[in-house]
């Protein structure tokens, strides 16, 4: 990972809190934690909320949804509600991936269709104040899982990784197995731009929002809620689950890789997410091609030789499937779109002509300032 990456640090020895967190894996007694999990979440609240849902369980539909209620139904026989709160532009592929988890796995399943007007309002705040089109989604997904254990009395929340540990983070976050409003706060992507920001912005009011709200730390207790990181208790590996999620019929991609990317697994429900993504390399001179890259060399899978032609090959590339998707949406030109994302492009990373102005190839993809990749991590990133 390179040290642009946000909340990253290295140790004194020019590792990562990536690399560190996939070898403390390796030294996890995860049998004890499937224990802990067991005698501690699975004994407390199985059959314990007098005719209620067991939990709730958060979904989008896509590879770790299906793992977290395979683990929850199949087998720990919980009886979870599933909600799921609908995606900016849901494409074809993520309804089937959502219908067949209810089926799959013989669940309720709730989902939220928010305001769209008011929706679309607060990605486009998003996008031109903090470089983020999917804010308002990063927002909506922990917001109302939350909103309704508290509303329905379902005191247990199972999400799925924590992306923390997963792609490296500040030791507190990487080693709680609490999601809570701190949590998301700092670690769920709201990049500094909180819900009450939007109040009166293109005329959205506090009403509007109401579901976008955490529940405050009152309504948390009187209710016990508690929100638990399934890869807390179990060592999350996405490949292998994606293989077995597959039996129970979760599709991939079958007609080539995400944009953005060389695999097919992940993000499939959502069609600006390769927009999303295109935004994290503007900024930080890395995208989703680099985070498959390197889990896949943690996990012993590939080279890290093999990792670096990955990500000269698929990483930054104007993702013009999602870039048009995005216009049909926002109603923005291609020049006001790309006028934004240079606003939010790290010049010290990419090349730029005499004048300042940001350089791009016969494909429209901004050209990468050289970087020789060394053997060895450094204290400037891998």
């Amino acid at each position: 990972m390179p040290n642009t990456k946000p909340d990253l640090f290295f140790d004194e020895k020019g590792v990562c809190d990536a690399c560190q967190s996939a070898a403390l894996k390796n030294t996890i007694d995860w049998e004890k934690r499937k224990k802990e999990f067991e005698s501690d979440v699975i004994a407390t609240y199985q059959g314990k909320n007098a005719g209620n849902y067991d939990c709730i369980i958060p979904v989008s539909g896509g590879k770790d949804s299906h793992y977290q209620v395979y683990m929850a139904k199949k087998i720990y026989g919980l009886n979870p509600l599933l909600v799921s709160f609908e995606t900016t532009t849901r494409n074809d592929l993520g309804r089937k991936n959502r219908e067949n988890i209810k089926r799959a796995f013989g669940c309720d399943l709730m989902v939220f269709e928010k305001n769209p007007e008011v929706y679309k309002k607060m990605c486009l705040r998003g996008f031109r104040e903090v470089g983020d089109n999917e804010w308002a989604n990063h927002l909506g997904i922990f917001t109302i899982p939350v909103r309704l254990a508290v509303q329905m009395k379902i005191p247990l929340i199972i999400w799925g990784e924590n992306s923390q540990l997963e792609y490296g983070g500040p030791k507190v976050a990487r080693m709680r197995n609490i999601l809570d409003r701190r949590w998301l706060e700092e670690f769920g992507g709201l990049l500094g731009l909180r819900i009450a920001d939007m109040i009166g912005y293109d005329g959205i009011t506090e009403e509007d929002l109401i579901s976008y709200r955490y529940p405050s730390l009152g309504e948390l207790e009187e209710a016990k809620i508690r929100g638990v990181f399934l890869g807390y208790y179990f060592k999350w590996d996405a490949r292998t689950q994606v293989e077995l999620m597959r039996r129970y019929g979760f599709s991939v991609k079958e007609d080539g890789p995400v944009e953005g990317t060389y695999t097919d697994y992940e993000n499939l429900d959502e069609d600006l997410e390769s927009v999303h993504d295109y935004l994290k390399f503007v900024k930080f001179g890395f995208g989703r091609a680099t985070d498959h890259a390197c889990l896949d060399v943690r996990n012993g899978r590939i080279s890290r030789e093999e990792a670096v032609r990955l990500v000269e090959h698929y990483d930054g590339h104007y993702p013009w499937d999602g870039v048009r998707k995005f216009l049909a949406f926002s109603g923005m030109s291609q020049e006001a779109f790309d006028a934004v994302v240079d606003s939010f492009t790290d010049k010290s990373l990419f090349e730029t002509d005499a004048n300042g102005t940001l350089l791009r190839d016969e494909q429209h993809t901004l050209l990468k300032k050289h970087r020789q990749y060394g053997p060895r991590f450094t204290q400037h990133g891998a």
